[in-house]
Order: C-alpha cells, then sequence, then structure tokens
C-alpha cells in the first residue's frame, strides 16, 4: 500500500473512533449536570442541576444554589440515584423531579461521584 492509502485508511478509522465517542457519551454534547446533596432535619437527597439551571443562580455552586432556594422559596429539581446501566456498571441517574422547600433544607453541599452522571431527560417533547 502507498503511505497515501495508509494515510487515508488512518484518517477514516480516527473520523469512526471520533463519531463513536460522540455518539456513545452524549453526555458530553448536552448540558452538563451538577450533583449537589441537600441535607435537611430528616434526610439528605441529592439533586442534580445543568449548567443553564445554575446559571440563572447568582453563583455556579452550593452556595448560588442555597441562596436562590432561601430567596424564592422552592426549587424545583431532579432527584438522582444509583443504578445499574444495561451494560452493568453504576452510574448516578435522574429518578423524579422533587419540589424543595427552603425551610426544610438546612444545608446544602456539592456532590462528587466517581460514578458516570446521566443528563437530564429532555423535557422539550412533552
Amino acid at each position: 500500500m502507498s503511505t497515501r492509502s495508509n494515510r487515508l485508511l488512518l484518517g477514516l478509522a480516527l473520523a469512526g473512533l471520533l463519531i463513536e465517542s460522540i455518539v456513545s457519551h452524549p453526555a458530553l454534547a448536552t448540558d452538563k449536570v451538577s450533583l449537589f446533596k441537600v441535607i435537611t432535619a430528616k434526610d439528605e437527597i441529592i439533586i442534580g442541576l445543568t449548567d443553564d439551571q445554575l446559571s440563572s443562580f447568582e453563583a455556579k455552586n452550593a452556595g448560588g444554589v442555597a441562596k436562590h432556594l432561601v430567596q424564592k422559596g422552592t426549587l424545583t429539581a431532579w432527584q438522582y440515584g444509583v443504578r445499574k446501566a444495561e451494560a452493568g456498571a453504576l452510574e448516578q441517574a435522574p429518578l423524579r423531579q422533587v419540589g424543595l422547600l427552603s425551610n426544610d433544607a438546612l444545608r446544602v453541599e456539592p456532590y462528587t461521584t466517581p460514578l458516570k452522571i446521566v443528563p437530564l431527560p429532555d423535557m422539550t417533547g412533552q
């Protein structure tokens, strides 16, 4: 094979890998989800907020979420929990939408996980 043919094959292979990476990891192409732990007197809950949601807060961190909750009195967010993906790996995934009340929340803190974070469902089609 000529050098040109080898370069063409290498270029096609790299393009295929790039396309597979974009298709198999849609979370990279959509809004990033940040997780927060909301602690109350009774329990704690993990919520996920997109960058778009966080951009409406004064700060894009736990303090900004807490301040928004106090100022507005309520916050609707997605509750996250651990589940098994189809391939068997564990992942953080949205479970249900929940409403938070400012008088119940004692503390908001960032939540980190080594697991893959599943993006929020697309609600535009509903």
